[in-house]
């Protein structure tokens, strides 16, 4: 049935990004897409580094296709994996998400490490950003940290097309710490950067054009 399709298409979707996530999270993995047509089902791997997702001559590449081709059981030849390069790594919240794990991991300061990430972001060209670190960050009791910097809404539909967010685990030695990066978008016009709709709540003022009204010279009423 047509319900249990959706469930299927989101099941396969969600166990494919974890894998993804686990496998290519040092190449700077930000995202899957997947497009079926009749004859084959296409995997696009977003990530910042696609030389090292693809691999030796194709090598690893190859060897993904393999595994979701037997963990899925797709028949022979009807999956292909193409990896995609981000054009905009710093309005990436996944890839950003990462790069802050792996900066918290190799033991830099947690304010250093958010407001590096905050200036990545901001100097990309985002309008806003949020960078949120929770957990035994330096004592026993555990706390939350909350960068911000810049425009950011939080309610309302243009959320959905406006906000990027990404969520990330990081085991460090005294426990698990929480790192959330949530990143407004620019609007864009060509919807490469950004969206393509423009925020309902947003009024653009125009200059008034000039008008080359005629000079009218004013009538003399004669006196009597």
């Amino acid at each position: 049935s047509k319900k249990r399709k959706f469930v299927a298409d989101g099941v396969f979707y969600a166990e494919l990004n974890e894998f993804l996530t686990r496998e290519l999270a040092v190449d700077g993995y930000s995202g899957v897409e997947v497009r079926v047509t009749p004859v084959r089902t296409e995997i696009i791997i977003r990530a910042t580094r696609t030389r090292e997702v693809l691999g030796e001559k194709g090598r690893r590449i190859r060897e993904l296709t393999s595994l979701i081709q037997k963990r899925f059981n797709f028949p022979e030849d009807t999956l292909e994996l193409y990896a995609e390069r981000v054009a905009a790594r710093g309005l990436c919240a996944i890839a950003q998400a990462e790069s802050l794990k792996y900066k918290l991991l190799g033991g830099l300061a947690v304010r250093r490490a958010c407001y590096g990430i905050i200036r990545f972001i901001m100097e990309s060209g985002a309008k806003g950003c949020e960078v949120v670190v929770s957990g035994k960050l330096r004592a026993q009791r555990a706390k939350a940290m909350k960068f911000k910097d810049g425009y950011m809404i939080s309610s309302g539909n243009p959320c959905r097309e406006y906000l990027d967010k990404a969520v990330r685990h990081v085991l460090m030695r005294q426990g698990v710490l929480g790192v959330r990066v949530n990143i407004m978008l620019p609007w864009d016009r060509e919807g490469k950067l950004g969206p393509k709709t423009p925020q309902p709540d947003v009024i653009t003022i125009f200059e008034p054009k000039e008008d080359l009204t005629a000079v009218i010279a004013p009538k003399i009423e004669a006196t009597a």
